[in-house]
């Protein structure tokens, strides 16, 4: 089992599979995705690779993010590839939800166990202005049609933000009291470009959580393999609520999660200073043990806590970068 220095271990990989993201939302990418260069995205088997050894270390769920992974059309070859892994129990997919009742079945016969769609918005005009992208009721069609296939572990993101969507709070409500999905907020996070945006639109999840307890939400239990986020339910709900509250005292001290990124580096924390290469021993099966090594090895670097509440953002550009 991967573990570092102050006891966490991991059991949950984020691995993107592109930088690439086809929207351009105000929080991200506002001026929509910029090549840099020929970036070379790690292969299908350099996916494969990275995947199986870190299913060695006991990492029981992983999730495939971009940028918007959808834009490889390989994704369900990748799928199927880490399905096959044993050790890996769950396989999730964060998508912003582009094609996706063309795409779904595709994911789910290869091996998809959960999916999180972003949805900013529940105002058709105020999807388009945030996201660049009048696609809301694409996305509900291929939400719909998730389900139809037979997924139940199905959630929403969507980034809480004071003067774009906060006022939709009560909108959010009543969609859950009918629609079974987890409907996750997350505080706007500061990057190194989006310094005044995060000003103007930081919300604390603090006060959300405040106000659910309030109105007779409980909060759920969390299991080793959950993201970040705090859950909550109601019986007057069909769906459930999470918030991920980065900016909270002892966020950091649940960590159960690595990144790796889509050009192969190994990233200790989303707002770390630096990525670690691992790209070079993803060459073949034979350079298994080295790898395992490396990794352990780099984790004797990972700090306490993010130190976003200093106003540091290491190395994050945009969340983009390292799928969020």
């Amino acid at each position: 089992m991967l573990q570092d220095t102050f006891g966490r271990q991991f059991h949950y990989l984020r691995l993107s599979i592109t930088d690439v993201c086809n929207f351009r939302c105000n929080y991200c990418l506002p001026e929509g995705y910029k090549k840099d260069g020929s970036p070379s995205f790690l292969t299908r088997e350099e996916i494969r690779l990275v995947a199986s050894a870190f299913a060695t270390c006991g990492t029981s769920k992983i999730r495939i993010t971009g940028g918007e992974p959808s834009l490889r059309k390989d994704l369900p070859e990748i799928i199927s590839d880490i399905s096959a892994l044993n050790d890996v129990k769950q396989i999730a997919l964060t998508t912003n939800g582009y094609k996706l009742d063309q795409r779904i079945d595709s994911w789910v016969n290869a091996g998809l166990t959960q999916l999180n769609v972003s949805i900013d918005s529940l105002d058709k005009n105020n999807f388009e202005r945030i996201t660049g992208h009048d696609r809301l009721n694409e996305i509900f069609a291929g939400l719909e049609k998730a389900r139809q296939l037979g997924m139940t572990n199905i959630k929403i993101n969507s980034v809480l933000m004071k003067s774009e969507n906060a006022h939709e709070f009560p909108q959010f409500l009543d969609w859950l009291k009918t629609n079974a999905y987890t409907l996750r907020f997350i505080e706007v996070m500061q990057t190194n470009d989006n310094e005044v945006f995060f000003r103007q639109n930081h919300l604390s999840g603090g006060l959300i959580k405040a106000q659910l307890l309030e109105q007779g939400w409980q909060q759920v239990l969390r299991d080793k393999t959950a993201g970040p986020a705090q859950e909550f339910w109601h019986p007057d709900y069909a769906g459930r609520i999470g918030l991920i509250m980065p900016y909270s005292k002892d966020f950091c001290d649940s960590c159960n999660r690595l990144r790796v990124s889509a050009m192969g580096k190994l990233h200790l924390c989303l707002f770390g200073d630096q990525g670690f290469d691992i790209r070079h021993l993803l060459q073949s099966e034979d350079q298994r043990q080295e790898l395992v090594a490396h990794l352990q090895n780099c984790l004797s670097n990972k700090k306490a806590t993010h130190f976003l509440q200093q106003g540091e953002t290491g190395i994050t550009t945009n969340l983009s970068m390292l799928g969020g």
